[in-house]
């Protein structure tokens, strides 16, 4: 397993830290319920418009990557994953063992290095704390090429019981991203699972 430094966040839950223990917790329980079993249909067909198939591809808090999967058969050449639980990282590890295109990290995002041309969100953004947010729209930043892009989903609402995961809306995502993106869209998406029919953000944003 690859591992770079040590997975940790300092942000709390309940007095619980969400760190790689709390995370990996969840995983060894089969407590996932994020997962829908496949790609999102919003991300699904955003993949589906992109034409060259050498970019350097991240997909962070990547779970059971099913957006991987999705990369691989469309022929998509350099996909990085990374999870901080290792429980999820050695699922993944066995899904993709003889599929070179896939490389896959135990790590903290947050320390993570390295240089993507696209970087795909699904179920990352909200499982942060809130204040770990700034820092989210930062390092993504960071890790894109110039011209790179940042897509996928993000809530649109409030939930009743503390996060994660951790809502929100636009008018609050925009100051976070503004200072490090250009905003190309944000808007509610009708390609939801039924589940979450009008309250996911389809967002694609390219690095300033």
């Amino acid at each position: 397993m690859k591992n770079e430094k040590d997975a940790n966040y300092s942000a709390t839950k309940d007095g619980t830290a969400l760190d790689q223990h709390f995370w990996n917790t969840q995983w060894e329980a089969k407590t996932t319920g994020w997962d829908i079993g496949y790609a999102a249909p919003a991300i699904e067909e955003y993949v589906k418009t992109i034409e060259e198939k050498a970019i350097v591809i991240l997909i962070p808090g990547c779970g059971n990557a099913y957006e991987a999967e999705l990369f691989v058969k469309l022929g998509f050449q350099n996909i990085t994953l990374i999870d901080i639980a290792p429980k999820a990282v050695e699922i993944l590890q066995e899904k993709f063992n003889t599929t070179p295109q896939v490389n896959v990290l135990c790590a903290d995002f947050f320390q993570h290095e390295g240089q993507y041309d696209l970087i795909i969100e699904q179920t990352f953004f909200c499982a942060l704390p809130t204040s770990e947010r700034s820092n989210y729209a930062k390092k993504m930043s960071e890790l894109l090429t110039p011209q790179g892009k940042l897509a996928g989903l993000l809530f649109n609402r409030t939930f009743e019981k503390q996060g994660p995961p951790f809502g929100g809306s636009a008018s609050e995502y925009r100051p976070l991203f503004e200072p490090f993106f250009t905003i190309d869209k944000m808007a509610i998406t009708d390609k939801s699972i039924p589940q979450r029919k009008g309250t996911e953000l389809f967002i694609e944003f390219t690095k300033k």
